[in-house]
Order: structure tokens, then C-alpha cells, then sequence
């Protein structure tokens, strides 16, 4: 009996799968990545660039090498599993391939490297099959931390630090006055400043959460209770730094505050913060040093031994699929590109009947950032009557490409590490965005921001981009401008009194837009 029962199991065991096979599709995954990478190889190379560069990404240059250690992990389960061709692969490369295109056509990197990471990972999907797939669904998730993203949260992560530390400084008793995201004590004026708001640490420590609660944790519950703790204690760690440079500055001196923090929290926080959410998590670890990370045999008997009765799709097909589907927005996009878009070879600020133009002489440096437009011009106009200042800044693009975007991060009024910081939205005219910046000093600029694009006069990002995909994916003209008034905070009234008088009197700002860029 006890023989029969072996050779029962035995016999519902999964066939050996052929090491032929496994190279065979792996030499064909290989041959699909390469040529993926290649055909989109700015991005990548633009992706390894922001790894390298740019300190709130270096985490991800350890992600390539723990992606090779956990695919490792699970070799030998992964090896009791059959590789195959699996067509539904290629309607995941599609949508990675069209959110591509929506990226590029936008101009956003993050929509780009994500449906280029995507890419790779449909051609897994579809060279290796939905078997296979799901045995590397860890290692598959956690590459989307190879994507740089989070510098959109800084403003919000600041404000966070700053309110966090000011709840701090009232259970210290230190007296403290908060506007946005300065401070103010007797000892001095701080400011939460982008390289303060935590979010490289942040990121890196979600990544860090999550390989954590794969290889120690088992149970969903403690998982997901592991990233919440990794999402939050970084935070709170983040807003006790600040107030630990704020008190140490208080009983102290401020350079002596600024010295011991840049040390302190670039060589022992992170470690601390490290070890902390460690010791948390370390009585909760539920796997075993020697446990499978996956079982290879329950998802074996899961997969489709027998061979199907229609004709499966070689490789060689699947690859030449696979090569159309992507192929196809790279072509489309090249075309619409090579239509011609031109600007006058140069422009002038406008004159404004009662305004005249003086030296511009800011309280404190401010310029509108515009990468790679082709004509930007800043100025200055005082009113003859009321002697009120107005800033004007022009900025005009013939087209929007790699580098070359009129919104995004960095872009616009609010310029990073430059001592400028958001401090609350306004009230703004139709058609506009206005937003209050503040400066150490304190320094308040109201900045009123128009965007004209495919015939439309906007405030709002979001809707740019639209017009921007719009315009790219379908035709029409390609040339945008920006239009940004301003003016610094006079005590006896209100930035906006002076930029809503020089609009009255600079007329429609659609026409003076349409101008710039040559359309009228």
C-alpha cells in the first residue's frame, strides 16, 4: 500500500522540464530586452543618468543587482516550470508601448521610463508565460523601483517636516512662529529647504520595506503592517532631524546646528532610521532562513501540461509581434515630429500704455525657470501714475521635447535650491494660475502663470500636457508660451492689485501669447 501511494504521487508530479527549453526561451528573452533596450535607449540611458546623478535616486543602482539576487532565490523552483509562449503577453507590451507614446507626447520621463520598464517586463510575460510570470511576480514588482519618481511630493513632504517640527518645538517649549514652510525662534529664521523634506530617504526606505517584507515576512497582515511602518517612521524620523537642528541651533549657534546636522544626518540618520525599523519588524519575521521564497510544484500543477490542439506560436513569431507592437508608436511619433514648427528668430517685451520699463532690481534674485525654450525674456514695468512694479516673464517654445518641457517639475515660478518656496495658492484671473512665494527675509512674490497651447489659454498643468499629447499625437501647431506676472508684497497693499492693473492695461493675453510665437 505504502508503495502504491509513492507511485501515486509520483505519477502527479510535473514531467522534468528540458534545460534545452529553458535556454531556448531565455536566449529569445535575452534577444527581446536587448533589442527593447536599444530602440528606446535614451530613455534608459536618461534612466541611468537620474540613478547616477542625482542623490534621491541612488538608491536604485543596488536594485539591478538584488533584482539578479532574488530571480536567483528562486531558481531552482523556477526550473520544475515550464517556459512558454504566451500571446496574452503582448496586450501588457501594448499598453506599455502606448503609455510610452502618452509620455512622450506629454513630455513626462516618469510615463516613459514606466512603459519602457513595462515593456521588458511584457516580454518576460510573453516569452516565458503566465506559469513563469507568476513565479517572478515579486522580483517583476519590485523593478518598478527602478523608475524614478517622488520629486513631485517634495512641497507636500516640506510642509509636513515643517509642521511636524513645530509640534516638536511646542512639547520643547521653544517659542516658534511657522508661515509655510519657514520658522521662525528666537534664535534665528529656518526654512524647510527641498534637500530637508526627507524624500530620498523616504524612497529608499519603501524599497527597503518592501525586499524586507518579501524575504522575512510570510503573512500578508505583518507585510502589510511592515510598509505602513516603513512609509510612516521615516517621516516622523524626518520631522524629529529638523527639530533636532532647530534645538541644537536654539542652545547653540546656528552654523554650529547646520555643521552637526549635515554630518549627523548624512552619516549615522540613515542608519539609525535603518537599524529602528529593523528592531520593529525583527520579532514579527515569520519565514524561515531555508524556506522557498516560491513552491514550484504547486504552481507547476497549476500549468497546462498537455500540448494544445491548435498549433502554439513559435518564438520567432512572437518576437516579430512583439517587435510590431512596439515599433509602431515609435514610428508614429517620429512622423508628427518632422512637421515644421518655428518661432520668430526673436522676440521683445510689450510695450503697456501708462507702465514704462525700468531696471528690474528684485528684493531678493527670483527668474522663472524654462529649459530649453527658444526665446525667454524677463522684465520689469512701473506705473506712471502709481509707481507699482510688475515683473513680466516670456517664455517661448518652437516645440516640446526630451528636456525641453514648458511644465513640470523645476519648471516655472517656483525654481528648487533657489531660496524661493511654495507657500499657498491664490485667487488667480480666468484662465491663470497664481501661486504666493516666499523668500528668505522674508521675501513674498505673487506669481500669476498663463499657458497658451493648441489654441488655448490655460493656468492649469495638467491641461497643457493634454494639449501637448494632443497636438503631437494628431498634428496642429506645436509652439507653446508662458506668460508669468508678478510682484513683490508692498506693506500697504496686495501683490495682486498691481499685477490685475497692468493686465487691464497689457490687454488679452491670448493675442500677446499668439504673438510671441509668431501665430498672428
Amino acid at each position: 500500500m505504502t508503495t502504491a501511494l509513492a507511485d501515486h504521487f509520483e505519477s502527479r508530479k510535473a514531467p522534468v522540464v528540458p534545460a534545452s527549453l529553458w535556454s531556448t526561451h531565455l536566449r529569445f528573452l535575452a534577444f527581446a530586452s536587448l533589442a527593447i533596450l536599444v530602440i528606446f535607449w535614451r530613455d534608459a540611458v536618461d534612466m541611468v543618468r537620474t540613478w547616477w546623478t542625482i542623490s534621491t535616486y541612488n538608491h536604485c543602482l543596488l536594485i539591478v543587482p538584488i533584482l539578479y539576487w532574488l530571480v536567483q532565490q528562486r531558481r531552482e523552483e523556477l526550473a520544475k516550470l515550464r517556459p512558454e509562449i504566451w500571446l496574452p503577453g503582448l496586450f501588457l507590451t501594448g499598453i506599455a508601448a502606448f503609455g510610452w507614446l502618452m509620455g512622450e507626447a506629454a513630455g513626462v520621463a516618469l510615463a516613459r521610463h514606466l512603459g519602457l520598464l513595462m515593456m521588458l517586463q511584457g516580454a518576460v510575460v510573453t516569452l516565458l508565460g503566465p506559469t513563469v510570470a507568476r513565479g517572478l511576480i515579486f522580483p517583476m514588482a519590485f523593478s518598478f523601483f527602478l523608475v524614478p519618481f517622488g520629486e513631485e511630493f517634495v512641497p507636500f513632504l516640506q510642509m509636513v517636516t515643517a509642521k511636524l517640527s513645530m509640534a516638536i518645538l511646542g512639547w520643547a517649549d521653544i517659542p516658534a512662529f511657522i508661515d509655510g514652510i519657514f520658522i521662525s525662534t528666537p534664535t534665528g529664521y529656518f526654512r524647510v529647504a527641498e534637500a530637508c523634506s526627507g524624500i530620498e530617504f523616504l524612497i529608499a526606505m519603501i524599497a527597503y520595506g518592501a525586499l524586507v517584507s518579501n524575504v522575512c515576512f510570510q503573512s500578508w497582515s505583518r507585510r502589510i503592517l511592515f510598509m505602513i511602518a516603513a512609509f510612516i517612521v521615516p517621516i516622523l524620523a524626518n520631522g524629529v532631524r529638523a527639530f533636532g537642528t532647530i534645538y541644537i541651533a536654539h542652545h547653540t549657534s546656528l552654523d554650529f546646528a547646520v555643521g552637526f546636522d549635515h554630518i549627523f544626518y548624512g552619516w549615522f540618520f540613515f542608519a539609525f532610521v535603518l537599524i529602528l525599523l529593523m528592531a520593529i519588524g525583527w520579532p514579527f519575521y515569520d519565514r524561515k532562513i531555508d524556506d522557498p521564497m516560491i513552491d514550484g510544484d504547486a504552481l507547476a500543477s497549476h500549468q497546462n501540461v498537455p500540448v494544445r490542439a491548435q498549433k502554439p506560436m513559435k518564438p520567432v513569431q512572437a518576437m516579430a509581434a512583439m517587435g510590431v507592437v512596439v515599433l509602431v508608436p515609435v514610428l508614429w511619433i517620429s512622423v508628427l515630429e518632422a512637421q515644421d514648427s518655428v518661432v520668430p528668430d526673436s522676440i521683445s517685451l510689450p510695450n503697456v500704455a501708462g507702465w514704462e520699463r525700468v531696471d528690474y532690481q528684485p528684493l531678493y534674485p527670483w527668474q522663472p525657470r524654462f529649459d530649453g525654450a527658444s526665446h525667454q525674456l524677463l522684465g520689469r514695468y512701473r506705473n506712471v501714475s502709481t509707481g507699482m512694479h510688475v515683473d513680466l516673464s516670456v517664455a517661448v517654445y518652437d516645440r516640446q521635447e526630451e528636456g525641453r518641457e514648458i511644465v513640470g517639475y523645476g519648471q516655472g515660478a517656483l525654481v528648487p535650491e533657489t531660496g524661493w518656496s511654495r507657500n499657498r495658492a491664490l485667487a488667480a484671473p480666468v484662465g491663470a494660475s497664481a501661486v504666493e512665494l516666499i523668500a528668505p527675509g522674508p521675501v513674498v512674490r505673487d506669481v500669476v502663470s498663463f499657458y497658451r497651447i493648441g489654441g488655448k489659454l490655460t493656468g492649469s498643468g495638467s491641461v497643457v500636457k493634454i494639449e501637448t499629447v494632443k497636438s503631437k499625437l494628431f498634428g496642429g501647431p506645436q509652439q507653446a508660451v508662458a506668460i508669468l506676472l508678478s510682484s513683490e508684497t508692498k506693506r500697504e497693499q496686495s501683490p495682486l492689485v498691481a499685477i490685475n492693473a497692468f493686465l487691464d492695461d497689457l490687454g488679452p493675453v491670448d493675442k500677446v501669447a499668439d504673438a510671441m510665437a509668431g501665430l498672428r
